[in-house]
Order: structure tokens, then C-alpha cells, then sequence
């Protein structure tokens, strides 16, 4: 009687857990096809951050991920984590490729963070890797990721030893057809300012970014302001091939207020732009007009045109080479005009 007994307390414990876990899953079955073989691995994924919405739209992306056991999905995912993907990443992971979970370890995980560590990057920057590109495990490494590799190397030009350099910076250059969107991209920059090929290398090299900016959006609106101020093509040629990261600024809120300050407060010409191209990438707020304002308040501000060259070293340099002051004095002065500028932009 006892065993019977105990028994029946088991398979209440049973029905309650089950209830509890229909409970649970209630809103998420209103929005899909919901198997209750699926709870085991919903319970593990919702470690990770993942709440209902994330499941409806992992649901919608891959239904099949569901349908996973949860010991292959956290041996999955155990091996991400142990090749330095970090536990807030994998959330974001899920949600652009849930089809990770199908992945098996050894034929091909595995596989892909060997391709990318024969690359050269670094076993610490692996994680980041995936976390930016998680699409790269759905393509095979001999059909379609060691191709792209060497078509960088032979048709675009870029040395073997900055593969891993590039890679980093932009890991979306792996997954993407970088024959036409190399093509394009070397083409307009030809015609539009007469860019040697040496040069438009050059450019996917220190920011690859460049190979998925849209031209009609992206590269000729940036251009073209250049132009309205008064660059000819070859000075865009030269910022651009210094500075290729300006086609990634906006022109409302960054490109047009840096050149309104440069010659309005620091009394320059937009040629000085073609010296100190590196001004285009300073922050407005936190380097370019503290220091401006901190060497006028110290009365070592020049009459005629600011000097371009105060904003580029460290704070440190700065305060010993231009300002002749201690650090936290400099700092001191910042943080006040940057909390003057937050209360008057919430004045408005």
C-alpha cells in the first residue's frame, strides 16, 4: 500500500509540474503550435534571457529549432560558450540564427572556429566573431567561406597576414557575394572620383564595413557633402582613403555640425580637412569643443585659425603639450560644459 501510495504522490507531482508548465507556456500557445515535448528546451533557453516573444519569433525564423532535444542543444551551446561566446550574446545568437541549434558539434562548429582561427584571429576574439555573424555556420567552409577568403586575396588584393584584421572588423564580409559587392563598390569609387585601385583597397582594408554600405544611400549622399563644402575629388579621395569610416557618420547629426563648428567657432577652411581628416571622427561634445572652450578659457587660444592638431592627442598630451594644466582640471571643465549642454537640450 505504502509503494502504491507513493507512487500516486509521483504522478501528481507529475500532473502538477506539467499543469504549472501549461500555465506557463499559456501565452506563448495563443501565438504558436506549441509541443509540450518543446518544454525541457524552452526551460533551458529561458536561462539565456529568452522570454515568449523571442520563442514567437524564433518560432516564425525556424520552427524546427524547437524541436531540438535540450541535451544536444546545451552541448551546443556549452561548446559556443567554451569558445568565448558570451552568456548575453547567445539570446541575440537565437534570435538571428536559431538554426544554430542544429549545428552539430563535431561536424561543424568545430570546423568553422578552426577556418576562423586558421585566419589568424585571435582565440580571445572568437566569441565576438560569432556573436556579429552567426549566419557563418550556415555556410560550408570549403564551398563558400574558404572561396570568399581567397577571392579577397587573388581579386581584391588584400595580404593574407590582414585577412584576420579585416575579418574582425567586419565579419559580415565572410557571408555576403564579395565578388559583386566588391565590383560595385570599386567601380563607383573609379568613376566617381577617379579612386586607383590601390586605393579603394586600401579603404576595405582599415573599415570593410565599405563593401555593404548602399552607394545611392550611403556613399554618394556622403560624397556629394563633401562637395557642397567645397572638397574637389581628389581631397575627398584623400579623407576618404585616410578616414573611410566618414561614410559611416551621419550627415545630420555629425558630419554637418562637426563642419559648421570647424569653420564658424574654430575659424578654419574646409581644406584643412585634407591634414586632419581624423577631425571628421571626433566626438562634437567630448573632445572637439571642451578643448576648444578649455584653451579659449585659459586664454592659449590662437586668433586666426584654431589648430586642428590639439584635437588628436590623448587628454594627457593634450593637457601637457597645449593646455600646460593637470589632467583633472581639464576634465573638471568638461564634465561642466557637458552637463551645461544636457540641461539646455532638455530645456527645449
Amino acid at each position: 500500500m505504502k509503494e502504491v501510495g507513493s507512487l500516486g504522490v509521483d504522478e501528481g507531482r507529475k500532473m502538477v509540474s506539467k499543469k504549472s508548465k501549461e500555465n506557463r507556456y499559456q501565452r506563448l500557445s495563443d501565438e504558436i503550435d506549441l509541443d509540450e515535448k518543446w518544454f525541457p528546451l524552452l526551460d533551458y533557453l529561458s536561462t539565456f534571457g529568452l522570454k515568449d516573444s523571442h520563442f514567437v519569433q524564433m518560432y516564425e525564423r525556424h520552427m524546427l529549432s524547437f524541436q531540438i532535444n535540450v541535451c544536444s542543444a546545451r552541448e551546443r551551446l556549452d561548446y559556443l560558450l567554451s569558445v568565448g561566446v558570451k552568456q548575453r550574446d547567445v539570446r541575440r545568437i537565437l534570435l538571428r540564427q536559431p538554426q544554430i541549434l542544429e549545428y552539430t558539434v563535431e561536424n561543424n562548429l568545430k570546423s568553422h572556429v578552426a577556418f576562423l582561427m586558421g585566419l589568424g584571429i585571435p582565440n580571445s576574439r572568437i566569441g565576438q566573431i560569432i556573436a556579429r555573424a552567426p549566419s557563418l555556420f550556415s555556410y560550408s567552409v570549403e564551398n563558400s567561406l574558404k572561396p570568399t577568403v581567397r577571392y579577397l586575396i587573388e581579386e581584391v588584393g588584400i595580404n593574407e597576414h590582414d585577412l584576420g584584421k579585416v575579418v574582425q572588423l567586419s565579419p559580415q564580409i565572410l557571408v555576403q557575394r564579395i565578388d559583386i559587392s566588391w565590383n560595385t563598390r570599386y567601380m563607383f569609387l573609379s568613376k566617381e572620383l577617379g579612386a586607383p585601385r590601390d586605393s579603394v583597397v586600401k579603404m576595405v582594408k582599415k573599415h570593410p564595413q565599405l563593401l555593404h554600405y548602399s552607394i545611392d544611400d550611403g556613399l554618394l549622399p556622403r560624397i556629394n557633402f563633401l562637395r557642397s563644402i567645397g572638397m574637389r575629388n581628389s581631397d575627398i579621395l584623400k579623407v576618404l582613403t585616410s578616414l573611410t569610416q566618414v561614410l559611416s557618420l551621419s550627415l545630420e547629426e555629425n558630419l554637418k555640425p562637426k563642419y559648421l563648428y570647424l569653420v564658424n567657432e574654430l575659424n578654419n577652411e574646409v581644406h584643412s580637412l585634407t591634414k586632419y581628416p581624423m577631425y571628421l571622427s571626433l566626438s562634437l561634445y567630448q573632445r572637439i569643443r571642451p578643448r576648444h572652450r578649455f584653451l579659449i578659457s585659459l586664454k592659449k587660444a590662437p586668433k586666426g585659425p584654431f589648430p586642428l592638431g590639439s584635437l588628436v592627442p590623448t587628454d594627457e598630451c593634450f593637457c601637457q603639450q597645449w593646455a600646460g594644466t593637470s589632467l583633472d582640471k581639464y576634465l573638471a571643465f568638461r564634465q561642466k560644459l557637458l552637463l551645461k549642454e544636457f540641461a539646455k537640450k532638455y530645456e527645449k
